[in-house]
């Protein structure tokens, strides 16, 4: 399996009798159904239920838990979670020893079992499919066989986003980077923050921003570049690694590009945009108008 050092992560611990009840109500994340082993996804919303910090979370020992997430935010997060700790009786610290590396499976390998996840590969990344065997390890240096561009380029083949890369923080809700999908939000746990705004889009479908792949025939442009149907911006790009890329964009739109034939282009590159394979949503039948924003 190649494994690459993340160095733009950080480990932030929470631990103490109260922690699970602290974490639980008020992060994204259902904490109830992780188990050992597993490294889920979750965020941190704002009370307008857009994502103020993305993050992995995991257990570690009997009460407490690790929280990945990006080493350039990490300070803001650890004071933010301080905030809301009030009397709960829970410790919050940076790690000091905050390594973090990622193993995956190409396609060349046998796929790895479950059954050997926590003991010798690792903490199992939620976010992709078994299929794709995703692993991660922290707080020890590895033999790195990749480096982060080759990651970036399979995280970007399974549709994977991340804040940064491919969204700021503040600016996207759960459901735009396929939250929803991956099992980063808890649709039957109590209420924690911004859980009003998130059950209303889940609950009446309204989500029309969405994580999509693009591919072209030639190299894409930079990150960001605005994604055009006859002239109209339906997206932007993201991570890009030649001529794929992730884009966050309009599926309603999208489909209306592609039902009227019309080309979708970024900096005047045609793209082909699709759903990731594993996602349950797809395009709306009825596309949205012309003038619709």
């Amino acid at each position: 399996m190649p494994t690459a050092q993340l160095n733009d992560r950080a480990l932030i611990s929470v631990s103490g009798v109260d922690a699970e009840h602290f974490l639980q109500n008020i992060v994204t994340a259902d904490l109830d159904v992780l188990t050992a082993g597993q490294a889920k996804p979750s965020a941190l919303l704002t009370p307008q239920g857009k994502i103020l910090f993305d993050f992995l979370v995991s257990r570690d020992g009997e009460s407490g838990f690790i929280l990945e997430c990006r080493a350039d935010v990490a300070g803001d997060f650890l004071r933010r979670l301080t905030l809301y700790r009030l009397r709960a009786k829970v410790d919050i610290s940076s790690q000091e020893q905050s390594l973090v590396s990622v193993s995956w499976r190409d396609g060349s390998e046998a796929s790895v079992s479950d059954s050997s996840s926590s003991q010798s590969t690792g903490l199992r990344d939620l976010r992709f499919s078994s299929d794709a065997s995703v692993f991660r390890k922290y707080g020890q240096a590895v033999g790195a066989s990749a480096d982060t561009s080759e990651w970036h380029t399979f995280r970007i083949s399974h549709g994977i986003a991340e804040s940064g890369a491919d969204y700021q923080l503040g600016d996207a809700f759960p459901h735009d980077v396929l939250l929803d999908q991956m099992g980063g939000v808890g649709f039957r746990k109590g209420c924690y923050v911004g859980q009003e705004v998130v059950s209303r889009m889940q609950h009446r479908g309204t989500a029309r921003r969405r994580v999509l792949i693009a591919s072209a025939e030639s190299e894409l442009p930079a990150p960001g570049a605005d994604i055009l149907a006859d002239g109209r911006s339906i997206g932007a790009l993201g991570s890009v690694s030649g001529k794929s890329a992730l884009a966050i964009a309009r599926i309603d739109k999208v489909k209306a590009a592609m039902d009227d034939g019309v080309p979708i282009l970024a900096d005047g590159v045609a793209l082909s945009l699709s759903i990731p394979e594993w996602a349950k949503f797809s395009f709306p039948q009825e596309t949205a108008a012309a003038g619709d924003a």
